[in-house]
């Protein structure tokens, strides 16, 4: 039995990892505030699985940052640093200075890491952190590790929310060169899944086809045309757990199929599992964010991993879902 602490951990993605941790029997610590925006929920509200029926199961009701300086525990096998301020396009975009708080979480984390020195870290930083110029209209491409070099030019990433994230990178890169810190960061494209929080533009899509079945329009924020590369959470958790001990040194290891799918792509491809089609439209006074963000996977391949659920079946097993639990 290992022991593992996930902070944000009852946030979308934090309760992924915090299953199967569990179901391999080990010991795991959330730590969680469920801070508005971030799409977390309190432990008895989890809606795939409650983790309080479970023994192993230790949820710290607090702010991570408080949480750092009270505990200086020194026996955690692996720590996964989810705990960050995030929701959307409409924060990243709406509420720059609020999303630069995460420059503290980071901060009171790394700090925290120095001294408690836990045996392995994962840390979980973002594609916003690649060159916007890399992800326009007239110039974009799959976009792999090595386009961000701390001892190079690291580009312009997307607002705060990516600068905030490319921060804690290059401090993970300290904490190894210079404290022996082990750790390795990934960078998770468009994850999506079933109990998504709605301000996320996947389980809002599927929502607005539900919505709207049979309609002669759909919208879709920004121009539609804008297009993302969406992976199943699902395939998030098996990318990581099967990569972790792979890496030491702080690199990075994208999470993504390198399939593009625009917005309106996806629109159609859910109105075609309901048995209608319909004239998707976009919204000109909703952000679209960067036109095009797909993730180079040579790493990740390399590494042994190959994303496997395809997009059209995780729309479906959303749509079903909704209907399920309207």
């Amino acid at each position: 039995m290992k022991k593992i602490l996930i902070t944000g951990g009852a946030g979308f993605v934090g309760r992924y990892f915090t299953k199967y941790f569990l179901d391999k029997k080990d010991e795991v610590h959330v730590v969680d505030n469920v801070s508005h925006y971030t799409g977390g929920k309190q432990p008895k509200d989890w809606p795939l699985y409650l983790p309080i029926d479970y023994k192993n199961f230790f949820f710290h009701y607090k702010d991570c940052r408080d949480w750092f300086i009270s505990n200086a525990e020194n026996d955690f096998d692996y720590v996964l640093h989810l705990a960050a301020m995030v929701g959307g396009r409409m924060m990243i975009e709406k509420n720059p200075i609020a999303v630069s708080d995460d420059l503290s979480i980071d901060s009171h984390f790394w700090q925290w890491a120095v001294k408690s020195k836990p045996k392995k870290i994962l840390t979980f930083s973002s594609s916003a952190c690649y060159p916007v110029i890399y992800q326009k209209k007239d110039n974009y491409k799959l976009l792999s590790e090595d386009l961000v070099k701390f001892d190079q030019s690291i580009g312009v990433p997307d607002l705060t929310y990516g600068w905030a994230k490319l921060t804690s990178e290059y401090l993970g890169k300290i904490a190894y060169e210079n404290y022996g810190i082990k750790s390795v960061v990934y960078r998770p494209f468009s994850g999506y899944g079933k109990d998504q929080d709605l301000s996320y533009p996947f389980p809002s899509i599927c929502k607005r086809i539900l919505n709207n079945k049979y309609s002669k329009t759909i919208q879709v924020w920004g121009t539609g045309d804008q297009m993302r590369d969406f992976i199943h959470i699902e395939d998030c958790v098996k990318g990581v757990v099967s990569t972790m001990d792979k890496i030491d040194d702080g690199s990075p290891i994208n999470l993504s199929t390198g399939k593009l799918t625009s917005f309106k792509q996806f629109t159609k491809i859910g109105c075609n599992i309901l048995g209608f089609e319909t004239k998707v439209i976009g919204t000109s006074d909703k952000p679209e964010g960067v036109f095009a963000r797909g993730g180079d996977t040579k790493l990740q391949q390399n590494l042994g991993f190959v994303a496997k659920i395809d997009f059209k079946s995780g729309i479906e097993e959303t749509l079903r879902y909704f209907e399920n639990n309207n």
